[in-house]
């Protein structure tokens, strides 16, 4: 059995039941937003985000799920959703999980108006059942998602991050969502609990080694076959980088910094670059980091009694930083 699916086991029938209601809370009266969403409902990808919110949910009530977190669920997907088709937007990029991009098939203006439209669904589902708790979780995992992504922006014109900062980027942009899920997760069904914020703190976890193998991924360390240099190529500052920079003498940090700035579409310098990460020890000390932050977040499971849904969030923990894409 695939590891996803085993993950998925104990909360198949609340998987099941959440797309019915997912669908559902995508409705329109506009023929074209229908045909549009139905495109994306159909294209899904792993629907982690969904499953942390029903894991967690499981794990701190003995086995209960409510309305709530149904919707909490609804809205994180939502939300992550109207994100991902802005990006395309943003990146101008033409697919998504191997598909055409929302942008790709009916243009950016279409494309800019539906995540505005799925953003503006998501809201209204906390606001219509007086689920305020959850939209300011929500609300909060966007502001923090967005200067992620500036803050980003703005050091990589200047390419002067330091591995705080870098920190700083990683939990605003990636790992504020996967605290967001796991936060609702504990409000739907344990509201004004510590439960709330340890999960909080358990996904923050969990996304910052989340990103960390995201970044290893640019230097090829894994099934996905050579290494691809993008990261460089964009002038993102990552982990294996920003270490080796800290430790290189000046003559290589001055080659380092000038080949990122100047040559960073040059093939053969990406190559030299990512050689010069992998022997100075970058690729090491980033997966140190990231396991670290893998074994804080199980710390924090420990807390809770035994469960399958337990088991399934630990599983999960591990597929974070073992996945191969």
């Amino acid at each position: 059995m695939k590891i996803v699916e085993q993950i998925k086991q104990p909360i198949a029938y609340e998987m099941d039941l959440f797309e019915q209601k997912f669908q559902l809370s995508m409705s329109s009266k506009v023929a074209l937003l229908n045909r549009i969403t139905h495109y994306i409902v159909n294209r899904k990808g792993k629907q982690m985000r969904p499953m942390f919110v029903f894991l967690v949910s499981k794990v701190v009530s003995n086995g209960e799920v409510s309305e709530r977190t149904y919707r909490g669920a609804s809205v994180i997907e939502l939300i992550h959703t109207a994100t991902l088709v802005h990006d395309d937007v943003v990146d101008d990029s033409n697919r998504r999980r191997g598909f055409f991009s929302i942008n790709a098939l009916w243009k950016n203006k279409i494309a800019v108006l539906i995540g505005d439209y799925l953003l503006s669904k998501g809201l209204l589902l906390s606001i219509d059942n007086n689920d305020f708790d959850l939209l300011k979780i929500i609300s909060i995992a966007v502001r923090e998602m967005s200067e992620g992504e500036l803050l980003q922006i703005e050091k990589a014109r200047k390419l002067d991050i330091t591995e705080a900062v870098y920190y700083d980027i990683i939990r605003q942009k990636t790992a504020t969502l996967i605290a967001a899920c796991c936060s609702l997760g504990a409000a739907s069904v344990k509201p004004q609990t510590q439960h709330v914020e340890t999960m909080r703190k358990f996904g923050e976890l969990i996304g910052m080694a989340f990103q960390i193998k995201d970044d290893l991924f640019d230097y090829g360390e894994t099934q996905i076959g050579k290494p691809t240099g993008i990261d460089i190529k964009e002038q993102k500052m990552t982990l294996p980088l920003i270490y080796v920079l800290n430790q290189a003498n000046k003559k290589d940090k001055r080659w380092l910094i000038n080949s990122i700035k100047n040559h960073n579409k040059d093939k053969k310098r990406v190559k030299a670059v990512i050689a010069y990460v992998k022997n100075h020890g970058g690729l090491d000390y980033a997966i140190g980091k990231m396991k670290a932050f893998q074994a804080e977040a199980l710390q924090l499971l420990e807390t809770y009694p035994k469960s399958a849904y337990k088991d399934a969030l630990e599983l999960m923990v591990n597929y974070v930083i073992e996945r191969k894409k």
